[in-house]
């Protein structure tokens, strides 16, 4: 198993993705997570004879919307300002179900603060310029597997039916109790989950 890190050295989904493909030749198997799922999906779409299996964990294939799009902008503005760990304490708790936040919160906003302005900055303006990747998902033929957090916020159960959809025979788990952090809040099922599609 190898973690990318292509988030951090390109500045838009398909160049990570051209990235991503060039520094791991051969086949794939990918699982990504929230925009690793985008990336991961974007990877598919430029490489689909080299992937050859995909996780889509907390994931959309839709644009952002205007009024995303908005939010982004602003948020933007204040990581620009130094203003990073205020804007992340006001918005933290619309990642998680609510039973699981008190204990994840702190850890959450530590990770984020990690990542720094400039790379917030630049995860944000790759996600809000990404394409629509809805008119490609009936093209992707490898085993998908889609999961998500039945009660999440940023990225809504719908999303994960639109994926389980559009790409032929997709399995779809939806995980109760569980936000858009799935991983955070649900660790155990999450990895129950792609070791079963892994060995299927």
């Amino acid at each position: 198993m190898v973690v990318a890190d292509v988030n951090q050295r390109a500045d838009s989904i398909p160049a990570m993705a051209a990235l991503l493909l060039a520094e791991h030749p051969g086949d794939l198997l990918l699982a990504g997570c929230s925009m690793g799922g985008m990336l991961a999906m974007e990877a598919a779409r430029q490489a689909p004879r080299r992937v050859r299996g995909l996780a889509l964990l907390g994931t959309s294939a839709r644009p952002d919307t205007p009024a995303l799009i908005a939010l982004r902008t602003q948020a933007i503005a204040e990581f620009a300002a130094g203003r990073v760990e205020m804007l992340l304490r006001a918005n933290a708790m619309f990642a998680f179900h609510p039973a699981h936040a008190p204990r994840l919160v702190e850890n959450y906003i530590a990770m984020v603060m990690r990542a720094g302005a400039d790379g917030l900055i630049r995860q944000n303006r790759a996600v809000m310029a990404r394409p629509d990747l809805r008119p490609h998902l009936g093209a992707i033929a490898c085993p998908t597997l889609v999961v998500a957090g039945l009660n999440a916020q940023l990225t809504p159960p719908e999303c994960a039916h639109e994926l389980a959809g559009g790409i032929p025979g997709a399995q779809l788990q939806l995980l109760p109790e569980c936000g858009h952090m799935l991983t955070w809040e649900q660790p155990q099922a999450v990895t129950t989950a792609l070791v079963d599609w892994l060995a299927a």
